[in-house]
């Protein structure tokens, strides 16, 4: 339960606080918290007043309707908003939000010590997203310029199988040409007395008788 008390310390409307706190608790998410809420004064007729309520998670824009029997909620996380801002004027002040996408969004008649502390609070949630944006990012890019590491897997030499292991190529040296048996000087000769006969440089006789006379000297 939300305690009403520490909402009005700038003077808000009570009865105003009071009907925005009661649905609001409603609507808050898991580990939200609200910080804080101001709440709308218009110079003539004040009956019917909006709020402003900021969370660390967005912020709630709280506008009557149906002549104060509804309630109007319009909220906007800090992921959509690009700044915020205000500006004093002679009744009050503009909070202004500039969201990412779409038309800015402007409330008047801010108390002006309500307005510097919503413009406060807006700042330090919307600044500590941006920096744990930040923060993100660079984390990612760390991840990225990382290398992977790679697992070796070392196998010991006595787990290896010899038939895993190719047995080194055996040199087989060429053998050796055979030796040519050189021709003894008989041999020689008659060779040459064969070729003359077959080039008819000699008679059958001729090559007879010389034959005879080389086998003769043997």
């Amino acid at each position: 339960m939300i305690l009403i008390d520490r909402f009005l310390s700038d003077e808000q409307d009570p009865k105003a606080v009071e009907k925005v706190l009661g649905k609001l608790n409603d609507m808050l998410t898991t580990n939200e918290e609200l910080i804080y809420l101001a709440v709308q004064k218009k110079p003539a007729v004040n009956l019917l007043p909006d709020c402003i309520a900021v969370s660390n998670k967005r912020i709630f824009y709280c506008e009557p309707a149906n002549f104060g029997i509804t309630m109007n909620f319009k909220d906007i996380s800090w992921k959509s908003i690009k700044e915020i801002s205000f500006k004093e004027e002679l009744f009050g002040s503009k909070f202004i939000c500039v969201p990412q996408h779409g038309e800015n969004i402007i409330t008047e008649y801010i108390p002006k010590v309500q307005a510097r502390k919503l413009y406060q609070a807006a700042y330090e949630q919307l600044e500590g997203y941006k920096e744990q944006l930040r923060q993100d990012e660079l984390e990612d890019k760390r991840a990225q310029q990382q290398p992977v590491a790679t697992a070796t897997i070392e196998i010991p030499v006595e787990e290896i199988k010899a038939e895993e292991i190719p047995a080194a190529p055996v040199y087989i040296p060429p053998a050796p040409a055979p030796l040519e048996e050189q021709e003894d000087e008989t041999t020689l000769k008659l060779r040459k007395l064969k070729t003359l006969y077959d080039k008819q440089l000699i008679t059958q006789d001729e090559y007879e008788a010389k034959k005879a006379d080389i086998l003769d000297s043997f």
